[in-house]
């Protein structure tokens, strides 16, 4: 009996060891599948992301390996795919990616840049090759360009794109074409949105009536960028005549070759009794650089003499005094003057006889009349100058009617004619007036509508007639009859601007730089000024009160300064001068410690750059002049009321003011 149990249990037991041996070997099996999958996906995963591939989902079961995800596009999927067969067999790979649906394909930006030199205009860019109703083809943009060329071969640089034009894209090409029209020597670069010009004119007078005109045309929906300088002119000849009457001291004419010689014979001009701010002109062509030096002590020798005039013509200098000068006194400033000269010039002085304001029987006059019509009295030397002056006024007052109405006097003086004609010459200058020619005096009298009419007579007169003669220049001024009068300065501007803000408050959601839609009116009414106004240079400062930190202020406040800019700017303002700062809590105004004084340094400020300096620093340019000596404003820094609150929506304006115009007291914001 014992001996089968004992054979019974050998068969149990071998069973049990190849029971136990296969599920040992099953589950070292099993585990060897888990490392291998485990490491599979490792590799795997870390290849893609090496790759730069981060769209796959990597799983695995067994020896299969799962990719999920989305492909960017269908070549992006197969290079993915491709790598990591290069790891493990492809027949392991069980690809279950999708590729992102392909787009529409996005329309080009269109632009054009056109360029207009003297001698050719340049086109190229990119422009819708169908532009629809009312636009301009690729060759109605050729044919416009060659006709401001004259007929010049254009280099073709232009391309087409068989898409639809953008919204405002035939507004803004038409308008940029008519830009280009209107400057001789421009860059105008055209998108669908924008329109950019930059240009040079001969003038600032020019450079202003440009500006205008251009935002006048510019369409609603282009924003308008302009970049237009005036170079200084080149005078000839470099002209400058000091007056000093019974009207009191005066300029005919000034120029200077650069602002500092202008800013030293303003000074003089001061000294000697000339008030306000009169028109000096900073150009080139000087014929030393003692230029103010000697224009100098020119003034200084008027003003001694106390009557007179003295007139400079490049080189040449001619002291005219006043027929009640003592001769002692005459001998001694002409001495002192003749002295003090630099080499370069050369001086001729007249003392003026009293009798010389009646005498002189021989008279020739021309009566320019508001109605149009010139005529012409008195005597000439003989018929052929008679019939030379008729033609010449016929050709100077283009368009007027001419009556000629004199007689030949052959006794008359030598360069009669060229004194005529040299009168008539300055007398067209004038929007009406009358001149008078005598033998020892020459006298242009009228209304302008410029200020620069009465320095352009003063060269006329003082180049055609020659050094050492008598001339004089009663013109007038009448600002009815500059087109440009009604034009804002920009210290008028800036006075208006803050005026604006010093009554209503601009608001910010608290704590943002994000204004409120209920600062939409003032921010329009803000623009409605400022597109009106020159080109200027304008700061927008932001300020905060002292809560919070530093840095954190100083952020806040330039965040909110820049957006009061960018939506000046969506408002069709010309931003192209105006910078945005911000100040943080640096510059308070008021006492941080109350609420009260917290909200008004909570605020932004518009501060006018490069104002005009008053004549005994004479910093300005010729513009600046003329719009002082127009009537213009005082310099005028701007100080406005906030939009910036650091807590609180609303804020209160600054305390500062404006000259010459008072600023209203702040207004304490509401909610």
């Amino acid at each position: 009996m014992l001996p089968r149990i004992a054979k019974l249990s050998a068969n149990t037991l071998a069973l049990l060891a190849f029971v136990l041996a296969a599920g040992v070997m099953v589950s070292v099996a099993f585990g060897a599948a888990l490392v291998i999958e485990s490491r599979t996906q490792k590799v795997v995963t870390a290849t893609l992301a090496e790759a730069g591939i981060d769209w796959i989902t990597v799983t695995t079961d067994g020896l299969q390996v799962r990719l999920t995800g989305t492909a960017p596009n269908e070549a992006a999927r197969f290079r993915a795919v491709n790598k990591i067969g290069e790891m493990i067999d492809s027949s392991r790979i069980r690809d279950g990616l999708d590729v992102t649906p392909a787009s529409a394909i996005e329309a080009p930006k269109f632009s054009v840049e056109m360029l207009r030199t003297q001698d050719e205009v340049q086109l190229s860019g990119l422009i819708p090759e169908k532009p629809g109703e009312g636009g301009m083809t690729e060759a109605d943009l050729a044919a416009a360009a060659a006709a401001l060329a004259q007929g010049t071969e254009l280099p073709d640089m232009l391309e087409t794109a068989d898409y639809p034009a953008p919204e405002a894209w035939n507004e803004a090409l038409a308008f940029g074409l008519k830009a280009l029209e209107r400057l001789d020597l421009s860059k105008v670069s055209v998108t669908a949105d924008r329109v950019e010009v930059k240009a040079i004119t001969d003038s600032a007078e020019e450079k202003r009536r440009v500006e205008t005109d251009l935002r006048g045309m510019a369409p609603a929906k282009v924003q308008l960028v302009l970049e237009i300088s005036a170079p200084r002119p080149v005078i000839t000849p470099f002209t400058l005549r000091f007056v000093k009457d019974a009207e009191g001291a005066r300029f005919d004419s000034c120029s200077a070759d650069t602002d500092r010689a202008r800013a030293q014979i303003l000074r003089a001009a001061a000294t000697a009794g000339v008030e306000g701010a009169p028109v000096c002109q900073v150009g080139l062509g000087v014929p030393t650089p003692r230029w103010a030096e000697a224009v100098g002590l020119g003034i200084a020798a008027v003003s001694e003499l106390g009557s007179g005039s003295i007139t400079f013509s490049d080189a040449d200098v001619t002291l005219l005094a006043g027929s009640d000068v003592p001769q002692a006194t005459f001998d001694k400033v002409v001495g002192d003057l003749e002295t003090g000269l630099p080499d370069v010039f050369s001086l001729t002085s007249t003392l003026e006889k009293k009798e010389t304001a009646t005498q002189g029987p021989a008279e020739f006059t021309a009566v320019y009349g508001e109605d149009g019509k010139v005529e012409l009295r008195g005597r000439l030397t003989d018929e052929m100058q008679r019939q030379a002056v008729d033609a010449f006024a016929r050709s100077a007052f283009s368009g007027a009617q001419v009556l000629t109405a004199t007689r030949v006097d052959e006794t008359l003086p030598d360069g009669w004619p060229v004194r005529v004609l040299a009168g008539l010459k300055a007398l067209a200058e004038v929007n009406h007036g009358k001149l008078l020619v005598r033998a020892d005096l020459v006298e242009v009298t009228g209304v302008t509508g410029s200020t620069a009419t009465r320095g352009r007579i003063t060269q006329i007169l003082s180049e055609e007639l020659g050094q050492g003669q008598t001339f004089k220049v009663n013109v007038r001024y009448d600002e009815a009859l500059d087109p440009l009068a009604a034009l804002p300065t920009p210290e008028e501007c800036a006075a208006d601007v803050n005026a604006v803000i010093a009554r209503t408050k601009i608001t910010f959601t608290p704590s943002s730089a994000e204004i409120a839609t209920t600062a939409r009116p003032v921010l329009d009414e803000l623009a409605s000024i400022l597109t009106n106004c020159p080109p200027m240079k304008m700061e927008i400062g932001g300020h905060t009160d002292s809560q919070g930190s530093e840095g954190g202020n100083q952020a806040l406040s330039q965040a909110r300064a820049e957006a009061v800019l960018l939506a000046l700017q969506g408002r069709r303002v010309d931003v192209s001068g105006m910078t945005a700062l911000g100040y943080g809590e640096a510059k308070p105004i008021a006492d941080n410690g109350t609420e009260e004084g917290r909200e008004a340094n909570r605020r932004i400020e518009f501060v006018l750059q490069g104002a005009p300096q008053p004549v005994a620093e004479a910093a300005g340019e010729t513009a600046a002049g003329e719009a002082a000596s127009a009537g213009g404003a005082a310099p005028a820094p701007v100080a406005g009321p906030d939009f910036s609150g650091d807590t609180s929506p609303s804020v209160a304006p600054t305390e500062k003011t404006i000259a010459p115009k008072p600023r209203p007291e702040g207004l304490k914001a509401e909610e």
